[in-house]
């Protein structure tokens, strides 16, 4: 997966991510449920946000941002901010 795969999938669950918040703002569902709805895109974008990071710092730093792997949904999230 390259960069712009990358950009492209994180546009992507951006846009995802809306509909749960429309549907809750027009009344149509309840917090509960757009917090079942959100969890997954919300997961998968930190994970994108986390390798788009590392390979831009591998680039930076003379690596090859091929290299660079998502790291598994439980470490990304584990991170203190």
């Amino acid at each position: 997966m390259d960069q712009q795969d990358i950009l492209r999938n994180t546009t992507a669950m951006v846009e995802a991510e809306k509909r749960p918040r429309a549907s809750l703002e027009a009344g149509e569902t309840g917090p509960a449920t757009e917090q079942a709805r959100l969890t997954a895109p919300a997961r998968a974008l930190d994970r994108c946000g986390d390798l788009l990071r590392r390979r831009r710092a591998k680039a930076e730093f003379g690596g090859n941002p091929d290299e660079a792997r998502p790291r598994p949904t439980g470490e990304v999230e584990g991170y203190q901010s």
